[in-house]
C-alpha cells in the first residue's frame, strides 16, 4: 500500500518548493492530491540573479508532483 502524502498541516501556509531542474518556487498550498500534484496560489518563481533573489509573479499554478523534489514552510 502507498502513502499519501501528508500535506494537510501545509493547507493555505506560505511554501517553498524545490524542483528538478534547479527551479524554486513559492507560495501558498491550496490543494495536493494522491500523487503530489500541487495547487499553488500567489506562485512566485524565485531565481538568483548575482546571488540577489528575483520573483516571477505566475498566479495559480499546477505543479507535477514527480517534478517536487522538496517542499518547506516558510
Amino acid at each position: 500500500m502507498v502513502a499519501v502524502p501528508e500535506l494537510k498541516k501545509y493547507l493555505d501556509k506560505d511554501i517553498r518548493i524545490e524542483l528538478n531542474g534547479n527551479r524554486v518556487v513559492q507560495g501558498k498550498l491550496s490543494g495536493y492530491d494522491f500523487f503530489l500534484n500541487l495547487t499553488i496560489s500567489n506562485c512566485l518563481e524565485v531565481t538568483s540573479v548575482r546571488g540577489e533573489n528575483e520573483f516571477v509573479q505566475l498566479g495559480q499554478c499546477v505543479i507535477r508532483g514527480n517534478s517536487v523534489i522538496n517542499i518547506e514552510l516558510i
